[in-house]
């Protein structure tokens, strides 16, 4: 698969947005959004091959020269949280433990503080594979949640699902981080027919038992092209239908606000000492687009408004071409405010996006 090139570069044409006279601005949109939330993608590369996100022989790399420095991603993550607003990042893969500078990365960003004055709250999504020898580290940088994937308990699935034989690892990583007291420790779980719905309540249970809470996640059209239909995939209804076969659920109290999951107060049936939350995220079936919040920067250094869009706008080529702070802030501020109402999954021309979800960031 080559290397997609679906995006705006250089300085013509590039859309900007004049900042205030402070030299700030937010990052909002025609629909009066504001993103406050920044993905930030540090490599395309990942240690799995699970089946719903790339194929068996993995994906074409991207090239180590054209992805961002750690000057340039610092450089990038400071201008977010100082000119544009950004209050909180979630670093992202591929798989964010095969950056070796990691650590610095988070470092970088735990120590600016937003314009209130706080410090910006950070989060890591991972698979989990290496995570207890570097939670130390992590944990020292500042890193304060993190976000674990595991889409079934059973070693013998799991190994198919990931081509991989690392169920146990994955096991260890959750218990490690809920013993460094990453609350709450997040794990994210996309349900497939025909292949894990099974798992749904076992996953709940286990999640509960350990004080982590588990957001089940509808898969979404970003891996091959053939392994998603929209008329066969397990809905969230579907899910919480299973779920109260053994569960009591209520809505949670606390307001959703931007957040992706639907979250539910759970209790067992027959364990009623069983008790914590479960969250839904509904992105095909019920989509919360118009409370979206977040913006992503690729680990090429492009700026994505949305994870569907099917266009993009570099910032890398602005920085290796002499651009100032200001200048990226303002070509930032013109991309975001240019953002689509919504994804379009149910729309009938909606196209899958060229870059699959390990190349955009979750």
């Amino acid at each position: 698969m080559p290397v997609p090139r679906e995006r705006d570069t250089g300085r013509a044409g590039t859309p900007t947005r004049p900042l205030g006279a402070d030299g700030t601005a937010e990052l909002v949109d025609t629909h009066g959004r504001t993103a406050r939330d920044l993905r930030v993608s540090l490599t395309d590369r990942c240690n799995l091959r699970c089946t719903y996100c790339m194929p068996a022989e993995g994906l074409e790399w991207l090239p180590t020269e054209l992805s961002l420095t750690d000057e340039e991603v610092i450089r990038l993550i400071t201008i977010a949280v100082t000119r544009l607003g950004i209050r909180q990042v979630r670093f992202t893969g591929g798989e964010p433990l095969l950056r070796k500078s990691l650590e610095d990365i988070i470092a970088a960003t735990t120590a600016l503080r937003t314009d209130e004055g706080e410090k910006v709250a950070t989060a890591l999504t991972t698979n989990g594979l290496g995570l207890p020898r570097r939670l130390p580290g992590l944990t020292k940088a500042g890193l304060d949640r993190v976000n674990i994937s595991l889409d079934t308990l059973d070693r013998a699935r799991y190994a198919e699902l990931t081509r991989r034989d690392r169920l146990p690892d994955v096991l260890e990583a959750i218990d490690a981080a809920v013993a460094a007291g990453l609350h709450p420790v997040k794990v994210n779980s996309v349900i497939m027919p025909g292949v894990n719905e099974a798992d749904i309540v076992p996953l709940a249970t286990y999640c509960l038992e350990r004080g982590a809470q588990l957001r089940f996640i509808e898969q979404m059209p970003l891996g091959p092209r053939e392994k998603w239909q929209r008329g066969a995939m397990v809905t969230a209804e579907e899910i919480l239908a299973q779920l109260r076969t053994a569960f009591e659920l209520t809505p949670a109290e606390e307001p959703r606000g931007s957040a992706p999951a639907a979250v539910w107060d759970a209790r067992g049936v027959d364990k009623r000492e069983l008790a914590g939350s479960i969250g839904v995220i509904a992105s095909v079936t019920r989509p919360f687009c118009g409370d979206c919040d977040r913006t992503r920067l690729t680990t090429d250094g492009a700026i994505r408004t949305c994870l569907f869009s099917r266009s993009e706008t570099s910032l890398r080529e602005l920085i290796r071409g002499g651009a100032s702070d200001e200048e990226l802030a303002q070509v930032w501020a013109g991309a975001m405010w240019g953002k689509l109402p919504g994804h379009g999954i149910d729309d009938p021309g909606f196209l899958q996006p060229d870059r699959p979800m390990s190349a955009i960031g979750g």
